[in-house]
């Protein structure tokens, strides 16, 4: 049981890099600030690459676990979050 609770989830299960990160950063955009998207996936890439884009583009990275063979990222749309 995750300590937050999503706005918005985002299955990516199956998808190679660059893909997760691409339809991270477009999904993310789609939320207001402060709001919690939550990310479904199995590239292990993404655990180094969606706390880059988050800090990339000015939102937060909140946390992931592993859930089985699924990987499950939480990010916040920050407040001054970029459009890149």
């Amino acid at each position: 049981m995750s300590k937050y609770t999503e706005d918005r989830v985002l299955d990516v299960r199956g998808q190679l890099c660059p893909m997760p990160v691409i339809h991270t950063a477009r999904e993310i955009k789609k939320l207001e600030p402060g709001q919690i998207l939550k990310v479904l996936g199995t590239d292990r890439g993404s655990i180094a690459d969606l706390p880059a884009l988050a800090e990339d583009t000015g939102n937060e990275f909140l946390s992931w676990h592993e859930e089985g063979d699924v990987l499950v990222f939480y990010l916040r749309r920050g407040e001054g979050a970029t459009q890149s």
